[in-house]
């Protein structure tokens, strides 16, 4: 045994690489190692004698792997060192502006909107793209003949032929979102809800794909003026003007009762918008008091609880912030439009610092 110490103590010390350790690792206490040989051998001997010869074996193997990891850590060290001596980086060496990357008006629109939100104490809420039929259309109360659920303008998974299980949707709204939170943390709550949704469109104003926000607000006293309130507070301070008059128009919608349009003061004067002053009108989502039957679907009681919600288009928030012209533009990748309209990576938008550049 002090043979076999001595030999592989010296060869181990001496290995040039992780390859080589390996070698000895297996000609020492590999399966058919000279040290597990010599330990099969303790079956053949007598008590007294493996009681003497079976200690000094587990001692002289745990050594051997102990000087083989002490080993290993060693040449490990030793390679980290030699790369890092071959990857050496001046940090202070000056950026390359050129080489910055930008932050896409989406995902920065996306940004302000939650900023302004936060501020008002709603919680940013996620759901699934993929979505079940009930959560997409039964839950918010949308009948089964309702012209949304069509194949035409909605995109439904492919099922095999024969399976009669309900289908599944690429979700067409954001609004699941809103029966997931209160299913998940009942009543009150209060939550946005940003996120991709899809729609079987495609033009100038429409693509399969674009970006909705959903908010969602339930207690026991809350009524449509206090929609209408975090509505002109939102608009005032995305648009950073000092106040923008919001209107209300009778609408219809499954999930709403009320229900009612939004939209906001402006003026087209010179082909320029201004929002917050002027005649006209400009069309900005759909609002309402959440329909009772939407607050059961989730779990909620109607005759205790009450809130309002509201939706809108994230992608037309930015078109009309920063004068971008078409929406097919957000998704064609091309790096001149990005880098024009992009935003600097550390440009992290908050109320008491300025939401955009």
């Amino acid at each position: 045994m002090d043979d076999l110490r001595d030999k592989y103590i010296d060869l181990i010390a001496r290995a040039e690489d992780e390859a080589a350790l390996e070698d000895l690792r297996v000609q020492a206490v590999g399966k058919k190692g000279q040290i597990s040989l010599q330990m099969r051998e303790l079956g053949k001997m007598t008590p007294e004698e493996r009681q003497v010869a079976g200690p000094k074996l587990n001692a002289l193997k745990d050594e051997i792997n102990a000087a083989l990891s002490a080993k290993k850590a060693a040449l490990s060290d030793a390679a980290l060192d030699a790369r890092l001596k071959t990857e050496w980086l001046d940090v202070t060496l000056p950026a390359r502006p050129q080489r910055q990357g930008s932050i896409h008006p989406i995902s920065q629109v996306t940004e302000e909107v939650s900023a302004i939100f936060a501020d008002m104490g709603f919680s940013v809420a996620e759901g699934p793209q993929i979505e079940s039929d009930w959560y997409n259309f039964d839950a918010l109360n949308i009948p089964s003949h309702h012209p949304a659920r069509a194949e035409m303008d909605t995109f439904y998974t492919h099922r095999d032929e024969g399976d009669n299980r309900p289908p599944h949707v690429l979700r067409t709204h954001t609004s699941p979102v809103q029966i997931r939170s209160m299913q998940a943390q009942g009543a009150p709550i209060r939550v946005i809800a940003p996120g991709r949704v899809y729609r079987a469109d495609y033009d100038q104003t429409h693509t399969p794909m674009f970006h909705q926000i959903e908010g969602l607000a339930i207690d026991r006293d809350i009524s449509m003026a206090n929609l209408k309130w975090c509505l002109e507070e939102f608009a005032a301070a995305f648009f950073e003007v000092d106040h923008i008059e919001v209107r209300f128009r009778a609408s219809h919608f499954p999930f709403t009762e009320p229900s009612a349009e939004i939209d906001f003061r402006c003026s087209w004067e010179g082909g320029t918008l201004k929002l917050g002053e002027g005649d006209d009108w400009l069309e900005a989502g759909g609002s309402g008091m959440v329909h009772p039957k939407v607050l059961e679907a989730a779990g909620v009681d109607p005759n205790e609880w009450q809130g309002f919600a509201f939706g809108l288009g994230i992608d037309r928030l930015a078109m009309l912030k920063y004068g971008i012209p078409d929406l097919r533009a957000f998704f064609e990748s091309d790096l001149r439009w990005l880098k024009h309209y992009g935003f600097a990576a550390l440009d992290v938008p908050t109320l008491h610092g300025g939401l955009s550049r």
